[in-house]
């Protein structure tokens, strides 16, 4: 059968082509990683009606049902309207022209992120809220960039390898008068944390140079000496990345940072990717152009005309460790 397909635009309407000719696998983004539960028979009728009852968790949280020939591709993106109107226009105030024609773009990736402090007590702020606002400011856009939001330093989302890496952290208060000198919050720092803590004349000291805002001190406290400041802050990791192409660790860019400000800055972000790709999108980790523009090119471009809160803080430099895989230069023979 003779099949004339455009997969370049198939792809950025979110089909991503099979091993079997003709089948495609469409994702559905969930920013913020909750699903509304009345949405799922839709799901399920899809998945029945025009795949192969099955779906796939995707590593980027999406929803993927798979097996899905090219001749339904129309049918299945009036199928997704509802689910696309739900979660991305009434829930993350996304405007999308038409919703029956499926996703507009594929260029800025679902953002992925950790429950949060809905769920985790770990966690410093509320990650599925901040993934939905950014869906606004990030989608549609035809310029890649992956972006993951982390409750805390832990990172269990592995906002440390994406393009850019939200995290939230904590001032972490202290009431003198409250301390009884017990030592759970120096042992807890200790084992947990960066060991920022210690007992001197029975209260807990801080060496604030160490502390890395997660809050371990905070949970093991008997007497809530140490709290939370209800401001919210952020450390920003860039430049992470995984793929064949030497693969690394995001740096820290910026920390004790507002969302207000990191919302500009994305923004930015896209107008730099528009610049160094001269107005024409392609797939590319964003860390490699950082590497081409340079880093101090790069902060210019996109801190510029934002004024950061005056508790932020901005890497001067940035020292890339590079992953020797296309050499293979650490590996030896075992003969």
């Amino acid at each position: 059968m003779s099949m004339d397909l455009n997969i370049k635009a198939l792809r950025t309407n979110e089909y991503r082509e099979s091993k079997i000719r003709g089948e495609f696998m469409v994702s559905i983004r969930v920013p913020g990683a909750i699903f509304p539960v009345n949405l799922l028979p839709t799901v399920q009728k899809i998945a029945e009606r025009y795949g192969d009852g099955t779906i796939h968790m995707g590593t980027r949280q999406k929803i993927a049902i798979p097996r899905i020939k090219a001749k339904d591709i129309d049918s299945v993106n009036k199928m997704l309207q509802p689910i696309i109107e739900e979660i991305e226009c009434n829930i993350c105030g996304v405007d999308i022209e038409d919703t029956t024609k499926g996703y507009p773009t594929i260029g800025a990736r679902n953002i992925t992120n950790c429950i949060g402090n809905v769920h985790c007590v770990k966690a410093n702020v509320n990650t599925v809220s901040i993934a939905r606002r950014f869906e606004k400011t990030i989608f549609p856009n035809h310029y890649h960039i992956k972006i993951s939001v982390a409750g805390c330093p832990n990172d269990c989302v592995k906002a440390t390898f994406s393009d850019f890496g939200i995290i939230g952290v904590s001032k972490i208060d202290f009431d003198y008068y409250r301390c009884i000198g017990c030592g759970a919050c120096v042992k807890a720092c200790k084992n947990h944390a960066t060991n920022a803590l210690a007992g001197k004349n029975g209260k807990a000291v801080k060496e604030e140079s160490k502390c890395i805002g997660c809050g371990e001190c905070v949970l093991v406290c008997p007497t809530s000496a140490w709290t939370r400041n209800p401001k919210k802050f952020f450390r920003v990791k860039i430049g992470g990345r995984t793929g064949k192409k030497t693969p690394r660790a995001g740096k820290t860019f910026l920390n004790w940072v507002t969302e207000e400000h990191l919302h500009q800055i994305v923004k930015n972000i896209f107008k730099f990717s528009d610049y160094m790709l001269e107005g024409k999108p392609v797939y590319l980790h964003f860390g490699h152009l950082i590497d081409k523009a340079g880093y101090n090119k790069f902060k210019d471009f996109v801190l510029d005309g934002i004024e950061l809160n005056q508790e932020a803080l901005v890497a001067d430099r940035i020292y890339w460790y590079e992953d020797e895989t296309t050499a293979d230069i650490h590996l030896k023979s075992n003969k």
